[in-house]
């Protein structure tokens, strides 16, 4: 099937395959106003919180000599694809698997200037049977092993329920939790500095990551061979997919022994280039450059016919992770990260002015209605 094949000639949005933000953040927004109350209890133990890391990706606590973040998060649908994908040519995956769960905590956690500390696992099962596949558990474990020492950080434990009527059976949720330190405390990185004239540095991606999937697995219905359809000779769909989520806290260490601290960041993930948005302040992002599109998200867009639009609100689009920097700085970002193994390219600027993301060579631009997350 190619791009022009009008057997399915209608657009599959991420609302299409079972995802409706519009339903899911008001109760974000409502979670946030709850718990900001409580962040007056920390005042009982001589501590407070930091209140600009509220409706940020990872929660920062003031402890004195140095800041504590934290965050938690769940992988997604992914094994979904990883489970079809076994079953289709007798591999385990889950070696990927457990370094996309890691990912999404820690590079929300790195968002803020932490330095990652330790990782908690979260593994839920259908039934007891699940760990009894000795090839897919070892996978896991292996995985989750390897993403921890890459990412230097202490795997502290966890918990591995056996979840018979929440979770189907055969299936596994997982979830990672991490703790971090932000020491000394000007590697902090709320925004409260960013301003007119700073850089946008984008780092790649390494594929669709782990957002977006479900998506990804609705448009298998129109793929003559599922997840075996190749996206280009050798590559087939559901391999392209289980391409792991990079790891990005190699950079942000690599950035602060440069002498080099973020005055924001975004994690790329839900919500597409949306997320470059996140800022509470009024700015307008302009993009000049855009990065190269990974070759399964560029055949996600096409076969599910979305336009530019739609695709760089759902979907990372080659870009991972952003960097907002002094502008002085751009250049040097984009070589430690290259150092790093990771591609970096200056992507834009940040300017005075009403909050919107212009990206120009795409004649698209997104304003502050299409991000309520606060």
């Amino acid at each position: 099937m190619n791009a022009n094949d009008t057997r399915h000639p209608a657009t599959l949005s991420y609302e299409q395959a079972g995802v409706n933000y519009d339903l899911i953040d008001p109760l974000k927004v409502a979670a946030q106003r709850a718990a900001a109350a409580t962040g007056a209890h920390l005042a009982a133990h001589g501590f407070s919180e930091v209140a600009a890391s509220r409706g940020e990706s990872a929660y920062v606590v003031d402890v004195g000599p140095f800041y504590i973040a934290s965050i938690v998060e769940c992988l997604g649908s992914k094994a979904l694809v990883a489970d079809e994908m076994s079953q289709l040519t007798g591999k385990s995956y889950y070696d990927g698997i457990a370094q996309d769960t890691i990912a999404m905590a820690i590079n929300d956690l790195i968002t803020v200037g932490a330095t990652p500390l330790v990782v908690q696992a979260y593994w839920a099962a259908g039934g007891s049977d699940w760990f009894g596949d000795a090839q897919r558990a070892q996978a896991l474990v292996a995985g989750w092993k390897r993403a921890c020492d890459v990412c230097n950080v202490a795997w502290g434990g966890g918990e591995t329920p056996a979840l018979a009527g929440i979770v189907e059976a055969g299936r596994i949720d997982l979830a990672a939790s991490c703790t971090g330190l932000i020491n000394p405390k000007e590697r902090l990185s709320v925004g409260d500095q960013l301003a007119p004239g700073d850089a946008i540095v984008l780092l790649a991606s390494s594929g669709i990551h782990a957002n977006g999937l479900s998506l990804a697995r609705k448009l298998v219905e129109r793929l003559p061979q599922g997840y075996l359809t190749e996206v280009q000779p050798g590559l087939t769909y559901g391999d392209a997919l289980l391409a792991p989520t990079v790891l990005y806290s190699p950079v942000t260490e690599a950035l602060y022994q440069a002498g080099i601290t973020p005055r924001y960041c975004a994690n790329i993930t839900g919500h597409g280039w949306r997320k470059l948005l996140r800022h509470p302040g009024a700015f307008t992002y302009r993009i000049h450059s855009v990065p190269e599109v990974t070759p399964v998200l560029r055949f996600i867009q096409q076969h599910a016919r979305q336009d530019d639009r739609e695709a760089y609100s759902t979907l990372n689009m080659g870009a991972g992770f952003a960097l907002f920097v002094k502008a002085e700085d751009a250049a040097r970002t984009v070589q430690v990260a290259q150092a790093q193994g990771v591609a970096a390219l200056v992507a834009g600027t940040v300017e005075a002015g009403a909050k919107q993301l212009v990206i120009e060579p795409l004649g698209i631009t997104f304003g502050t209605d299409d991000l309520q997350l606060r």
